[in-house]
């Protein structure tokens, strides 16, 4: 790691639970940016804009803005712009991600009598999930509709405890209607490439960091990135152990970063 010029960092399980810090987190990420380090939020939260996230995480001590966060709502608006630019998307979420949906054009849930919308487009789940909302998806899609989805992922920690998240919706949608999803955020290789793209840097010199051991670590690290996993989070050993592959690094939370670059440095 000793080429390492820039640290990508999952927020939520790695800095932050329930939006509070997680012990040592906001002195790591300092200690890193004053080593000269380039830094770079990666997110699959969908609940909130980039604007909002960073707020908070200022407002907590982070230093970081707007400019330093790319979530998968922006993701998918660079996607959805690239690959079926004018669609005409329906929106399953939970929060109000509008401004980081850049134009996207959005239909109502209900639609027209008759109408399909070009996209079914997932983002992460919430209340909104419910058995007539899912229906509808799934009528879409046999009548047509590309399925969009975010991420995959199955839950995230809370201060409450784990909470079942999109992934699971998902994967009865795909089922269902027979169907794959086309997924923007982590784990598809498309989002580590743009964020690698934004910094102006190449895989080998970039480090993420993650406390989901399959879409933040283990697809980074085929995406050509060093993979560190935290025990923080929604990290479970007998997840770690199940997976399919091996973490480059495991350190038990974001505040042993500065550690273990400094360890490589030196090496």
């Amino acid at each position: 790691m000793g080429s390492v010029r820039a640290v990508l960092v999952d927020i939520d399980g790695v800095l932050t639970v329930s939006w509070r810090p997680l012990p040592g987190a906001v002195e790591a990420l300092q200690e890193i940016r004053e080593a000269g380090l380039g830094v770079l939020l990666v997110t699959n939260t969908t609940s909130r804009t980039r604007a909002s996230i960073a707020g908070t995480l200022a407002e907590a001590g982070f230093p970081v803005s707007s400019e330093d966060i790319l979530t998968a709502p922006a993701a998918t608006a660079a996607y959805l712009a690239e690959h079926c630019p004018g669609a005409r998307c329906t929106l399953l979420n939970s929060g109000d991600i509008a401004e980081d949906l850049d134009g996207v054009t959005v239909v109502e849930a209900g639609g027209e009598t008759g109408s399909v919308p070009d996209v079914v487009l997932v983002g992460g789940a919430g209340p909104e999930f419910g058995y007539a909302a899912l229906d509808r998806a799934f009528g879409h899609l046999q009548r047509g509709a590309r399925l969009v989805a975010m991420h995959r992922n199955l839950y995230w920690r809370t201060a409450e405890g784990l909470r079942l998240d999109s992934g699971a919706f998902l994967a009865g949608l795909e089922r269902a209607a027979r169907v794959e999803a086309e997924i923007t955020g982590k784990p598809a290789r498309a989002f580590f490439d743009s964020a690698l793209a934004r910094m102006g840097i190449g895989a080998e010199q970039a480090l993420m960091v993650g406390d989901d051991v399959e879409s933040d670590v283990l697809a980074a690290q085929r995406a050509g990135l060093t993979g560190v996993l935290v025990r923080t989070g929604k990290f479970q050993e007998e997840t770690l152990r199940a997976a399919d592959g091996t973490p480059d690094h495991v350190i038990d939370s974001f505040a042993d970063l500065p550690a273990l670059l400094r360890e490589s440095a030196q090496q």
